[in-house]
Parts: structure tokens; sequence; C-alpha cells
């Protein structure tokens, strides 16, 4: 079963994301949870196997945009999903060519996490 990693620096938004998986109806092992990237960093480096990460891109020490591009200078092969509230196209772009493979804004449904993650999951 599929461990997903939640890099975000509301805690109260990274439940409704866990409980939103589960609504959708995603078969998910566990959650593991990063008040930002470095902390997204530590929990990627610390050996457990994780399927996707969904990272928002405001958050302080690290954001999401150098969080997604210290995960591709190590190489990282996990499916980054950025869920945020930006609307602007050239910053999903950015994250996208920083090696985030998809975006979802909040907020969001069940169903339209079901549809960006299911192919993840």
């Amino acid at each position: 079963m599929p461990t997903v990693l939640i890099v975000d620096d509301s805690s109260t938004m990274r439940k409704i994301i866990s409980r939103s998986l589960r609504q959708a109806g995603l078969v998910v092992d566990e959650v593991i949870e990063a008040a930002d990237g470095i902390e997204g960093l530590n929990a990627m480096a610390s050996g457990k196997k994780i399927d996707l990460i969904l990272s928002d891109i405001n958050m302080p020490n690290m954001d999401g945009l150098e969080f997604v591009k210290a995960l591709h200078a190590k190489g990282n092969k996990v499916p980054i999903v950025m869920v945020t509230t930006e609307g602007g196209e050239a910053v999903i772009e950015e994250a996208l060519n920083s090696g985030a493979s998809n975006s979802i804004k909040k907020p969001f449904t069940p169903e339209q996490l079901m549809e960006k993650l299911g192919r993840y999951l």
C-alpha cells in the first residue's frame, strides 16, 4: 500500500488533504506530514519508501519550488503534485519545469483529487 508525504506549513491543510484522500477513495497505507521543504527533505532521507508527494508552494524556510528543485537535483523519481492557491500559470509552469508531475489548486474536492492523483496511487 502506498505512502504519501504531505508538505504544507498549515497543519489544518495537511489534515484536510489527508482526509480528502480517504474521501476520494484513494487507498493510502500511511501519510507522513512535513511543515516545510526542509522537513520534507528529511522525510525523504529517512529511508522510508514514499510513493507520492503533495506539496504546497508558499511555505517558510524552504518553499515548494526549492523543495522540488532539491529533490530533482538528488535524482528523485517520486511523483510530486503541487497543491497550492497559486493561480499564476508562471508559478505552476516553473514547478513543472523543476520536476513536479502535476498540480491541483486549493480549494479542491475529493473528486478532483481522484482525477489528479489516481494514476499515482
